[in-house]
């Protein structure tokens, strides 16, 4: 298991077609975009515990729209994203 710790901005590529985005959070919680293949299936933990057989104590909520991004945290990752396929770019120039 690797343990790392990120600012927001910054993302993880697990193989050559997911990425994982942090998104910012406070201590308690953390935001993260998943930006994987329709054919994969990504599911946070307590779906996969549901999937499994466990049992849930909480009901199952209801899909809640997420506030959307601010435009400052947009304008951030837009920048990195547009730096880093400079950067492949350049690697592959």
């Amino acid at each position: 298991m690797l343990k790392l710790t990120v600012e927001a901005g910054e993302y993880l590529m697990i193989g050559e077609d997911i990425k994982v985005v942090f998104a910012g959070g406070t201590s308690r919680h953390a935001r993260v975009l998943v930006d994987a293949p329709k054919s994969l299936k990504v599911l946070r933990s307590n779906a996969v515990k549901v999937m499994e057989g466990g049992t849930r104590k909480v009901p199952m909520r209801k899909y809640k729209k997420e506030r959307e991004l601010s435009q400052e945290a947009r304008a951030k990752i837009n920048a990195i994203l547009a730096e880093e396929r400079k950067r492949i770019k350049t690697i592959e120039g």
